[in-house]
């Protein structure tokens, strides 16, 4: 039975002694009915949410939730550019524990309705870049999880052995998320401190100076040390404002290049079907398990002849033939908001599971007459670098050119001479960025 708002206001004062109360009303978070929620008013003029959970799993993720907000010093918060819930107190309530927080005044936006451009968007991939950036310690500190590429490799693959004992996982789903598994290069990546599987619905947001700013953030009870990836696979139910919010985490971050975060983050967004399904199986409820078939079986139809993992990298003379198809960037007008476009990574919804469809035949029409321009840059000039370099030293001269022919084709000798040389050189550019 839920709990109603005048019961989670009287645990308010049990967990802060020497206030009263004197307002209240509900509060609802879209938890889905995990927890039942009230926003209370103090007579010292506060504002504070309490919640309590409706079940044992919500009581243990609302416990790791405020582990972690004890764990967000004032010294860490001073890094963060938005507000995460301070801990005000916990308290007993029947056999649960009530936990108060203070209220985070803003509003949130659905993935599926967060607009394009500047603003919601950009301002979203912002503040994942800030708490990517927070160093490690943190979470090491407070003895939260920490877990290594090789550990996120392999709960992955454990996770896969479930969903293929369920007997129910389509066989095009189980055989593509292995070979993202076996795919060595997909799992270089550089740990950091992340929320653990972030949401649109977890910022909040404020217009300042009439644009929607984030300046709060829930949901922490995920924070650990782990794969940037898994805070960016929501993008994958917003199919506007996706490329946007990935182009602004880029430009702001100043973590190593990691080409295939968002394939990850794909695979990541994939897997949560194949949880569902998992859940479902061992909770025994065929309801569960009928949805979780029917949403795999659309995502399966969806992803045909596609792969997590995107093509090796290029050979010499493809790389050399690319040169020649890459936009000149000064092209683009100096206030036109980037877009990635170096790996298509389509957005899902349980709705609109077709969008998962690669969009590479919409690449716009290059000039062929370019010159071989500047290497190529992800949004906000952040650069993509392979993981692999590549041996040109057999295609490329290491010497001195030889003298001209004297004559009359000295002049086409010199042309010639110039022409390697600037193929050389735009060849190691491209290379080397």
């Amino acid at each position: 039975m839920a709990r109603s708002p005048l019961t989670l206001a009287a645990s308010v004062t049990s967990a802060l002694p020497r206030v009263g109360v004197v307002g209240v009303g509900v509060l609802t978070e879209g938890a889905t009915g995990r927890y039942d929620a009230a926003l209370a008013e103090l007579d010292d003029g506060r504002r504070v949410v309490v919640r309590a959970p409706a079940d044992a799993d919500a009581g243990s993720e609302l416990a790791a939730e405020a582990r972690a907000l004890r764990a967000l010093t004032p010294g860490v918060r001073g890094l963060l550019p938005f507000r995460a819930p301070e801990l005000l107190g916990e308290t007993g309530l029947g056999d649960a524990r009530a936990v108060v927080v203070d209220f985070l005044p803003g509003y949130r936006v659905d993935a599926a309705h967060l607009p394009s451009g500047r603003g919601a968007a950009t301002s979203i991939g912002e503040a994942l870049a800030a708490l990517h950036a927070l160093p490690l310690s943190i979470v090491r500190t407070e003895g939260l999880p920490v877990r290594s590429p090789q550990q996120v490799r392999d709960d992955v693959s454990r996770l896969i052995d479930r969903v293929e004992a369920t007997r129910s996982a389509p066989a095009v789903l189980l055989e593509r998320w292995r070979r993202a598994v076996e795919a060595d290069e997909l799992w270089r990546f550089e740990s950091a401190v992340v929320l653990g599987g972030a949401g649109a619905a977890s910022f909040f947001f404020e217009d300042v100076d009439a644009v929607p700013r984030v300046t709060g953030v829930l949901e922490w009870h995920g924070l650990s040390v782990g794969d940037p990836a898994v805070d960016l696979q929501w993008l994958a139910s917003a199919p506007t404002a996706a490329d946007d919010v990935y182009a602004a985490y880029v430009s702001h971050s100043d973590r190593a290049p990691d080409q295939l975060v968002r394939s990850r983050a794909r695979l990541y967004a994939e897997l949560e079907f194949a949880k569902w399904l998992v859940h479902g199986h061992e909770a025994g409820r065929a309801d569960i398990v009928e949805d979780a078939v029917r949403l795999l079986d659309s995502l399966a139809a969806g992803v045909r002849g596609d792969d997590i993992v995107p093509a090796a990298s290029l050979g010499v003379d493809e790389a050399i033939a690319l040169l020649d198809r890459v936009p000149d960037g000064a092209s683009e007008p100096a206030d036109a908001f980037p877009h990635d476009t170096s790996m298509h990574t389509d957005a899902y919804d349980p709705d609109e599971l077709a969008l998962w469809v690669s969009n590479d035949e919409a690449d716009e029409e290059l000039d062929p007459a370019a010159e071989a321009p500047p290497a190529a840059e992800t949004p906000g000039g952040f650069h993509d670098e392979s993981t692999a370099p590549i041996d040109i030293s057999a295609f490329v001269r290491r010497g001195e050119l030889t003298d001209p022919p004297v004559g009359s084709g000295a002049e086409d000798a010199d042309a010639q001479a110039d022409a390697d040389r600037a193929s050389d050189a735009a060849l190691r550019r491209w290379l080397s960025e």
